[in-house]
């Protein structure tokens, strides 16, 4: 039943409507009342017309007006319009629920721009998780959870749509989800609902309980993370058999910087047996919450108020990571190679008890010395200050090095004896069997830095992302030449020969580029790349624009001849 712009549903004026779906049209409306904007759910006349059901959603539409929980949309009333239509019908009118108005946008519309930050995943996954806690533990459970349920406004993530909750236990049919019109997956629209959501009890027409809606959000919380649907199939069949029948591939392996804890979360969350899930939305806010708390309090800078203003994309710092343990890898077996050949070489690295590494877009990544003997690496002790760590390869002891409060982001000297990192907004320079660190010059907001063999260093910081050229020993630090391709320039890496570097780029033309030490000769060398790094006769890069097909692989081109001799 279409309603017009200006009818009355009792105290309720419809300004227009909002949507449509699956069980009925969303509008505007204005309730006279109270003076307050709400939004107004008309349900289908087919929906209606099923006694049974329509008495099971008033019983159940109380149910879910009792919920009361700053994650949920709030629903103020539930009333019956006339059906002009109905003719003779079991019924002459069309229940309608009367929910509280949201600004913002839809999950799904936010998908389609991509992954969310991880701080946005978790802030919302807990808010969701909460939101489904406090409804199961009323009894009902959603059925129907999928970012177009979900609104995000400026007060955090609302659950929208009970509609279809039901009150356990209560076994019956499967009660299929909403679904949106413009669905491809969607061949019937009364029969079939949002596959990518629904749990493989749901596809198998079992009972469902709250451990349906965990699947549910486990494959939200996968798109969330990712930017692509969990299980995926080009015809219905497909999208069904991939539920039922595998796993969709490990989160940090779509999106790198996932910090392991959540991939678990996600992973069991999408267990196909119920009883391998999580059992409780509250165990799984709990969790959610530990992973949030971890990981602010590796944010979080020790003597350092510029780290507020930190702006790297965590995908270049995860790319870092993933270039660090390949090329570590690579370098170890190159140095250490016998007559028959370099044998193939795995490499693990825990922080040693007691220290917590960094995350990544923070310290940096775990940096193996170019004679494959030492690792350096940023983290924090049981006393609270983040250090800069050094634990050579053949041991299990680190060792803090003095006076690196602060430190992020080491790199390496070519001799292997020094390292270079930024603390308080400087750029500092120490010897690793040494004293304290030499202060070369000012570094905001650093984005990277490489040390060359002629003893220069090149690093990347401050608010006009520019690359800065300076000696190790010290002296000015001269910034170099724009280069008429971006605005902003990143991760630094001196090639073998000292004169050429590579770096990363963006936005006008994302990429990386290879430029020359006293030349204007710069050219686009690896487009729709996002970091890399150099290994023995190879660059290794990682693509990462979502516009190519091999988003998220990790590529080895051979290097340029005369930049790595």
């Amino acid at each position: 039943m279409r309603l017009t712009t200006g009818a009355r549903l009792g105290p309720y004026h419809v300004l227009g409507l909002l949507g449509a779906g699956g069980m009925g049209e969303v509008y505007k409306a204005r309730d006279v009342r109270l003076d307050r904007t709400v939004a107004i759910k008309v349900l289908s006349r087919e929906f209606a017309a099923n006694r049974d059901r329509r008495e099971r959603f008033e019983r159940e539409a109380r149910a879910v007006a009792a919920l009361n929980h700053p994650n949920i949309c709030d629903l103020h009333d539930v009333g019956e319009a006339p059906d002009p239509e109905a003719q003779g019908s079991q019924t002459d009118s069309i229940p309608f629920l009367v929910m509280e108005y949201l600004e913002g946008q839809t999950l799904a519309d936010r998908l389609v721009r991509g992954p969310l930050p991880i701080r946005e995943v978790l802030r919302h996954a807990i808010e969701l998780a909460s939101a489904l806690d406090h409804a199961h533990q009323q009894g009902l459970v959603h059925r129907d959870l999928k970012p177009g349920n979900v609104m995000l406004t400026r007060d955090g993530a609302k659950l929208l749509d009970f509609g279809l909750a039901k009150l356990r236990p209560a076994p019956d049919l499967i009660s299929l989800p909403t679904i949106s019109p413009e669905d491809p997956l969607t061949v019937e629209k009364a029969l079939l609902g949002t596959f990518p959501y629904m749990s493989p009890e749901q596809l198998a027409g079992r009972d469902t309980d709250a451990r349906s809606d965990l699947f549910a959000f486990g494959a939200m919380l996968y798109e969330m993370a990712s930017g692509r649907r969990a299980f995926e199939g080009s015809t219905t069949a497909t999208l069904i058999g991939a539920i039922l029948h595998t796993d969709p591939p490990p989160l940090s392996s779509v999106e790198p910087l996932t910090p392991p804890a959540l991939d678990r979360v996600v992973s069991r969350c999408l267990a196909k047996d119920p009883e391998n899930r999580w059992q409780t939305a509250r165990d799984l806010m709990l969790e959610l919450k530990w992973i949030a708390e971890h990981a602010q309090q590796s944010l979080t800078p020790v003597a350092r108020p510029v780290r507020k203003t930190w702006k790297v994309g965590l995908l270049a710092a995860a790319v870092l990571a993933i270039l660090a343990t390949v090329v570590t890898a690579f370098n170890v077996a190159y140095a250490r190679r016998g007559p028959t050949g370099a044998a193939m070489m795995r490499l693990t690295f825990s922080p040693p008890e007691g220290l917590t590494l960094a995350d990544l877009d923070i310290g940096g990544p775990v940096m193996i010395s170019p004679d494959g003997r030492q690792l350096a690496f940023v983290a924090t002790g049981q006393d609270g200050r983040q250090l800069l760590w050094v634990r050579p390869l053949e041991s299990l002891d680190a060792r803090a090095l003095p006076e690196t409060d602060g430190a992020v982001l080491p790199f390496w000297s070519p001799d292997s004896e020094s390292l270079g990192f930024f603390s308080q907004g400087k750029l500092k320079r120490i010897q690793i069997d040494g004293p304290a660190p030499q202060t070369l010059c000012d570094a905001i907001l650093p984005r990277g830095g490489t040390w060359s063999r002629h003893g220069e260093i090149l690093f990347a910081a401050n608010v006009a992302r520019a690359l800065y050229r300076i000696p190790a020993a010290g002296g000015i630090a001269v910034p170099l030449p724009a280069d008429g391709f971006n605005t902003e320039r990143h991760w630094p890496v001196f090639l073998p020969d000292g004169r050429h570097y590579v770096y990363f780029a963006r936005p006008q033309q994302w990429g990386i580029f290879i430029a020359t030490l006293d030349s204007s000769d710069v050219r686009l060398l690896l487009s729709d790349y996002v970091s890399v790094d150099y290994a023995p006769g190879y660059l290794l890069g990682l693509v990462g624009s979502s516009r190519s097909t091999r988003a998220g692989t990790l590529m080895a081109h051979p290097s340029i001849p005369h930049a790595s001799s």
